[in-house]
Protein backbone atom coordinates (compact mmCIF):
# COMPACT_ATOMS: atom_id res chain seq x y z
CA UNK A 1 0.00 0.00 0.00
CA UNK A 2 2.70 2.10 0.47
CA UNK A 3 4.53 1.71 -2.64
CA UNK A 4 1.01 2.80 -4.40
CA UNK A 5 1.55 6.11 -2.59
CA UNK A 6 -0.58 5.39 0.56
CA UNK A 7 0.41 6.20 4.45
CA UNK A 8 2.26 3.82 6.42
CA UNK A 9 -0.20 4.37 9.62
CA UNK A 10 -3.08 3.15 7.32
CA UNK A 11 -1.23 0.87 5.58
CA UNK A 12 -0.40 -0.86 9.51
CA UNK A 13 -3.82 -0.70 10.19
CA UNK A 14 -5.30 -2.40 7.13
CA UNK A 15 -2.54 -5.52 7.44
CA UNK A 16 -3.55 -5.60 10.75
CA UNK A 17 -7.33 -6.38 10.13
CA UNK A 18 -6.36 -8.68 7.09
CA UNK A 19 -4.77 -11.10 9.48
CA UNK A 20 -7.84 -10.85 12.05
CA UNK A 21 -10.28 -11.37 8.84
CA UNK A 22 -8.36 -14.32 7.69
CA UNK A 23 -8.06 -16.07 11.30
CA UNK A 24 -12.04 -16.00 11.28
CA UNK A 25 -13.22 -19.40 12.88
CA UNK A 26 -15.19 -20.44 10.10
CA UNK A 27 -12.06 -20.54 7.61
CA UNK A 28 -10.68 -23.39 7.09
CA UNK A 29 -9.18 -23.42 3.69
CA UNK A 30 -9.77 -19.63 2.56
CA UNK A 31 -6.99 -18.05 5.25
CA UNK A 32 -3.46 -16.17 5.64
CA UNK A 33 -1.55 -19.70 4.50
CA UNK A 34 -3.90 -19.53 1.80
CA UNK A 35 -3.57 -16.06 0.74
CA UNK A 36 0.21 -15.74 1.41
CA UNK A 37 0.46 -19.08 -0.90
CA UNK A 38 -1.70 -17.14 -3.93
CA UNK A 39 0.59 -13.89 -3.34
CA UNK A 40 3.77 -15.68 -3.46
CA UNK A 41 2.67 -18.13 -6.74
CA UNK A 42 1.35 -15.10 -8.35
CA UNK A 43 4.52 -13.07 -7.84
CA UNK A 44 6.70 -16.33 -9.05
CA UNK A 45 4.63 -16.37 -12.17
CA UNK A 46 4.47 -12.47 -12.73
CA UNK A 47 8.32 -11.99 -12.54
CA UNK A 48 8.89 -13.99 -16.13
CA UNK A 49 6.00 -11.71 -17.82
CA UNK A 50 7.41 -8.64 -17.43
CA UNK A 51 5.11 -7.54 -14.52
CA UNK A 52 6.92 -4.86 -12.49
CA UNK A 53 6.81 -1.97 -11.08
CA UNK A 54 3.43 -0.48 -9.46
CA UNK A 55 1.91 -3.18 -11.31
CA UNK A 56 3.21 -5.79 -9.57
CA UNK A 57 2.26 -3.84 -6.12
CA UNK A 58 -1.23 -3.87 -7.01
CA UNK A 59 -1.14 -7.61 -8.04
CA UNK A 60 0.35 -8.12 -4.59
CA UNK A 61 -2.54 -6.34 -2.57
CA UNK A 62 -4.59 -7.97 -5.00
CA UNK A 63 -3.59 -11.26 -3.66
CA UNK A 64 -3.82 -10.44 -0.36
CA UNK A 65 -6.76 -9.30 -0.11
CA UNK A 66 -8.89 -11.35 -2.64
CA UNK A 67 -10.56 -13.36 0.17
CA UNK A 68 -11.04 -10.68 2.81
CA UNK A 69 -14.73 -11.23 3.10
CA UNK A 70 -15.51 -15.15 3.16
CA UNK A 71 -18.84 -15.92 4.25
CA UNK A 72 -19.35 -18.74 1.70
CA UNK A 73 -21.68 -16.42 -0.84
CA UNK A 74 -20.01 -16.83 -4.08
CA UNK A 75 -19.93 -13.67 -6.20
CA UNK A 76 -21.19 -11.13 -2.76
CA UNK A 77 -18.08 -12.68 -1.08
CA UNK A 78 -15.91 -11.43 -3.75
CA UNK A 79 -17.56 -7.94 -4.19
CA UNK A 80 -17.08 -7.36 -0.35
CA UNK A 81 -13.64 -8.55 -0.53
CA UNK A 82 -13.40 -5.39 -3.73
CA UNK A 83 -15.20 -2.61 -1.67
CA UNK A 84 -12.63 -3.76 1.31
CA UNK A 85 -9.43 -3.42 -0.83
CA UNK A 86 -11.08 -0.32 -2.46
CA UNK A 87 -11.98 1.58 0.64
CA UNK A 88 -8.75 1.30 2.58
CA UNK A 89 -6.89 1.82 0.03
CA UNK A 90 -8.56 5.18 -0.74
CA UNK A 91 -7.99 5.80 3.45
CA UNK A 92 -4.51 5.54 2.56
CA UNK A 93 -4.41 7.91 0.35
CA UNK A 94 -2.87 4.90 -2.72
CA UNK A 95 -2.81 5.97 -5.88
CA UNK A 96 -6.84 6.54 -7.17
CA UNK A 97 -5.82 4.40 -10.81
CA UNK A 98 -3.66 1.19 -8.67
CA UNK A 99 -6.98 1.30 -5.59
CA UNK A 100 -9.56 0.80 -8.81
CA UNK A 101 -6.96 -1.75 -10.39
CA UNK A 102 -6.63 -3.65 -7.08
CA UNK A 103 -10.21 -3.91 -6.69
CA UNK A 104 -11.16 -5.16 -10.05
CA UNK A 105 -9.24 -7.91 -9.98
CA UNK A 106 -10.44 -8.58 -6.57
CA UNK A 107 -14.00 -8.60 -7.89
CA UNK A 108 -13.05 -10.28 -10.85
CA UNK A 109 -12.01 -13.70 -8.59
CA UNK A 110 -15.49 -14.54 -8.99
CA UNK A 111 -15.23 -15.89 -12.73
CA UNK A 112 -12.14 -16.58 -12.66
CA UNK A 113 -12.09 -15.79 -16.46
CA UNK A 114 -9.08 -13.88 -17.44
CA UNK A 115 -9.81 -11.21 -21.38
CA UNK A 116 -7.23 -11.57 -23.65
CA UNK A 117 -3.98 -9.19 -22.95
CA UNK A 118 -5.12 -8.79 -18.73
CA UNK A 119 -1.66 -9.99 -17.70
CA UNK A 120 -2.61 -9.34 -14.26
CA UNK A 121 -6.13 -10.80 -13.88
CA UNK A 122 -4.89 -14.52 -15.72
CA UNK A 123 -1.57 -14.37 -12.75
CA UNK A 124 -3.77 -13.90 -10.21
CA UNK A 125 -6.68 -16.35 -11.37
CA UNK A 126 -3.86 -19.13 -12.40
CA UNK A 127 -2.30 -18.04 -8.32
CA UNK A 128 -5.29 -18.64 -6.92
CA UNK A 129 -6.04 -22.04 -9.03
CA UNK A 130 -2.97 -23.01 -8.17
CA UNK A 131 -3.33 -25.69 -6.03
CA UNK A 132 -5.78 -27.75 -8.29
CA UNK A 133 -2.25 -28.87 -9.40
CA UNK A 134 -0.53 -30.55 -6.54
CA UNK A 135 0.03 -33.55 -5.34
CA UNK A 136 -2.68 -35.92 -4.82
CA UNK A 137 -2.15 -35.69 -1.05
CA UNK A 138 -1.86 -31.78 -0.92
CA UNK A 139 -5.08 -31.77 -3.22
CA UNK A 140 -7.50 -33.66 -0.29
CA UNK A 141 -6.59 -31.86 2.03
CA UNK A 142 -7.43 -28.64 0.35
CA UNK A 143 -10.73 -30.02 -1.05
CA UNK A 144 -11.57 -31.66 2.53
CA UNK A 145 -10.75 -28.35 4.27
CA UNK A 146 -13.28 -26.17 1.62
CA UNK A 147 -15.80 -29.04 2.80
CA UNK A 148 -15.06 -28.17 6.69
CA UNK A 149 -16.21 -24.60 5.60
CA UNK A 150 -19.37 -25.71 3.84
CA UNK A 151 -20.35 -27.74 6.78
CA UNK A 152 -23.49 -26.96 7.18
CA UNK A 153 -24.76 -27.37 3.83
CA UNK A 154 -26.18 -30.67 3.69
CA UNK A 155 -23.83 -33.87 1.33
CA UNK A 156 -26.56 -34.07 -1.59
CA UNK A 157 -26.52 -30.25 -2.32
CA UNK A 158 -22.63 -30.31 -1.27
CA UNK A 159 -22.16 -33.11 -4.02
CA UNK A 160 -24.38 -30.86 -6.57
CA UNK A 161 -22.46 -27.50 -6.00
CA UNK A 162 -19.32 -29.28 -6.01
CA UNK A 163 -19.38 -31.19 -8.90
CA UNK A 164 -20.64 -28.03 -11.17
CA UNK A 165 -17.98 -25.99 -10.04
CA UNK A 166 -15.50 -28.76 -10.47
CA UNK A 167 -16.93 -29.80 -14.15
CA UNK A 168 -17.16 -26.30 -14.97
CA UNK A 169 -13.59 -25.95 -14.47
CA UNK A 170 -12.60 -29.17 -15.96
CA UNK A 171 -14.29 -28.11 -19.12
CA UNK A 172 -12.44 -25.08 -20.01
CA UNK A 173 -10.11 -25.71 -23.07
CA UNK A 174 -7.35 -23.89 -21.25
CA UNK A 175 -7.50 -24.21 -17.01
CA UNK A 176 -4.77 -22.30 -16.92
CA UNK A 177 -4.19 -19.08 -18.66
CA UNK A 178 -0.23 -18.19 -18.47
CA UNK A 179 2.41 -20.17 -19.85
CA UNK A 180 4.49 -21.08 -16.62
CA UNK A 181 1.19 -22.48 -14.77
CA UNK A 182 -0.36 -24.04 -17.49
CA UNK A 183 2.74 -25.82 -17.93
CA UNK A 184 3.75 -26.42 -14.32
CA UNK A 185 -0.03 -27.67 -13.63
CA UNK A 186 -2.68 -28.56 -16.04
CA UNK A 187 -2.14 -32.13 -15.95
CA UNK A 188 -2.15 -32.33 -12.51
CA UNK A 189 -5.16 -30.45 -12.06
CA UNK A 190 -7.19 -31.81 -14.22
CA UNK A 191 -6.39 -35.32 -13.14
CA UNK A 192 -7.20 -34.32 -9.51
CA UNK A 193 -10.14 -32.70 -10.65
CA UNK A 194 -11.97 -35.65 -12.62
CA UNK A 195 -10.68 -37.76 -9.70
CA UNK A 196 -12.99 -35.79 -7.38
CA UNK A 197 -15.77 -35.80 -9.50
CA UNK A 198 -15.67 -39.57 -9.96
CA UNK A 199 -15.56 -39.68 -5.78
CA UNK A 200 -18.41 -37.28 -5.57
CA UNK A 201 -20.18 -39.04 -8.29
CA UNK A 202 -19.60 -42.33 -6.73
CA UNK A 203 -21.10 -41.20 -2.95
CA UNK A 204 -24.28 -39.75 -4.93
CA UNK A 205 -24.69 -42.80 -5.82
Amino acid sequence: MVALGGSGAEAARSGAELVRRYAEPHRRYHDLGHVRFVERTAAELAGPLGVAGAAAHVLAVAALAHDVVYAGRPGADEEASATWVRDRLTQAGADPAQRDEAARLVAATASHAAEPGDVLAAVLFDADLAILGSTEADYDAYAGKVREEYAGLPDDLWRAGRSAVLGELLGRAALYVTPPAARRWTVAARRDLAREIATLSAATG
